[in-house]
């Protein structure tokens, strides 16, 4: 499948489409919080990316290439989560969100992490990580923790864990076109691939997962070779610009980020979505290219 790279001409119905949304013709869909997590681990072409390609049948994004992560849940939002790392206070400021959302982000982004890869973010105290996720009763925990059957807290306190929220950076926020019928507001983390753990293809909502270099997505996506959607593009390219995880990780320390919601833009003499201002000298290099 072939998915338009960014700027992307809009077709005609979706631009009038958009224009009922702004002039109150009709009402936007709530959107939910969500989290996802740029997963990487070094290689000699810059970071190497984990994606998972979803399932075809679903109902958001289906058969596109993206990154670990999904919705809040509301027992996210526990204060009596075992916390290292950052406070809940400092993320707020980082994410641009109240305490408790930013609570539940990171909670979901370390939860979403390790039930769609197998990867868990979390240590016996604020100065070590779990090293093999791998046995049995570690992937009946995972189960239960992706059917919901066990929350986060239950989790971590059985097994005597705290968050490593030090192990996370904050990379960008994107809040889904108005015109969406389902919509999210998604605050993209990043992470790396803690020594002696390893990823697993065990999400039931994806069909297959491959770590690819950043920049290598990027160009095999301009190719047609793999279906990503714009942010998970920009993001990509923007990844792939830094020469290692580390790298990523110094610039994610010093960030903090406003959520961008894509509007209709002049694009010639149609019509496209705009994108964070940052981001367009590297999209214009690339087409130059």
């Amino acid at each position: 499948m072939r998915i338009p790279l960014p700027p992307v001409p809009l077709p005609d119905r979706l631009v009038e489409l958009a224009r009922e949304f702004d002039d109150g013709r009709q009402t936007p869909v709530e959107p939910r919080n969500a989290a996802t997590v740029i997963l990487m681990r070094p290689s000699d072409e810059g970071p190497e990316v984990y994606y998972l390609r979803r399932q075809v049948s679903m109902d958001f994004a289906g058969g596109m290439c993206v990154y670990p992560g999904g919705g809040v849940d509301p027992r996210d939002f526990d204060a009596t989560v075992a916390w290292a790392g950052p406070s809940p206070t400092e993320w707020a400021t980082r994410l641009g969100c109240d305490e408790d959302t930013a609570r539940a982000l990171v909670c979901a982004a370390v939860r979403e992490t390790f039930e769609e890869s197998g990867v868990l973010l979390a240590g016996t105290s604020e100065t070590d990580v779990v090293a093999d996720t791998t046995a049995d009763d570690w992937e009946a925990d995972r189960v239960a923790l992706e059917t919901r059957e066990l929350s986060m807290t239950d989790f971590l306190n059985r097994r005597g864990l705290v968050l490593r929220t030090d192990l996370l950076g904050v990379w960008d926020a994107w809040l889904t076109p108005i015109f969406e019928p389902k919509r999210f507001r998604t605050w993209f983390f990043v992470a790396s691939l803690p020594t002696g753990q390893v990823t697993r293809d065990v999400s039931t909502e994806s069909s297959s997962v491959e770590w690819i270099p950043a920049r290598a997505a990027v160009v095999q996506a301009d190719a047609g070779e793999l279906a990503l959607m714009p942010p998970t593009y920009l993001t990509s390219m923007e990844v792939g610009e830094h020469d290692s995880p580390e790298a990523v990780l110094s610039v994610a320390a010093a960030r903090s980020v406003e959520m961008f919601c894509p509007s209709v833009e002049p694009l010639g003499a149609g019509w496209t979505l705009s994108m964070p201002e940052r981001l367009r000298p590297l999209v214009a290099d690339r087409r130059r290219a």
